[in-house]
């Protein structure tokens, strides 16, 4: 009995790559059809372990323009489609997709995007002459002096001091509120203790 390698797939609006991760792969078959078939066989491993991977595509495809490369660590296809149109998932039958078959988002590209012939991967891109000090993002002060208000002094009594003030300023706003009055009335203060 075969097994099922792992198959990852991503798609173009013209084509579709499908990679077929098997070390080692010997005796590599490959069948395309034109109505949308995908065959692959292979042995792997010292005890020649039989692969295979038996799908029928969403829609038509191009065999004659198809490739395929090999390495040692898997074989790649680029399976060029019958119509330059984004197909809704790999396989022709709906519902969930075999657990060997996933989707390879190194190489996906979605359809909203504008020019594929110009997409770059994001280590790429040109960001030109933006200053990420300035997009809050932890890089930078943003053009604050935390010292101008102090001594200069970076003892760090003085911030031991400013916490002590700021809880006796908070223990104090409670007690306040624990004596709050209601429409001027001390004496109709709710009551604050449960």
């Amino acid at each position: 009995m075969s097994r099922h390698p792992t198959v990852k797939w991503a798609q173009r609006s013209d084509e579709v790559l499908i990679t077929v991760e098997l070390p080692d792969a010997q005796n590599v078959k490959l069948k395309l059809e034109p109505e949308g078939k995908f065959y692959f066989f292979a042995t792997a491993g010292a005890d020649k372990i039989p692969y295979e991977v038996d799908i029928d595509l969403f829609d038509k495809i191009d065999v004659d323009n198809s490739e395929s490369s090999a390495s040692s660590r898997q074989i790649c296809y680029l399976v060029k489609k019958a119509e330059n149109k984004w197909w809704d998932r790999l396989l022709k039958q709906g519902g969930k997709s075999p657990s060997f078959l996933k989707v390879d988002w190194d190489k996906w590209i979605d359809e909203d995007e504008v020019n594929e012939q110009d997409a770059k991967p994001v280590s790429d891109m040109d960001f030109g002459d933006v200053d990420f000090s300035k997009l809050n993002m932890g890089g930078g002060d943003d053009g604050l002096d935390f010292d101008a208000a102090g001594d200069g002094d970076d003892d760090e009594s003085d911030s031991e001091e400013e916490e002590a003030e700021e809880a006796e300023k908070a223990s104090s706003g409670i007690e306040l509120d624990a004596k709050a009055t209601v429409n001027g009335n001390a004496n109709k203060a709710p009551d604050t203790k449960a």
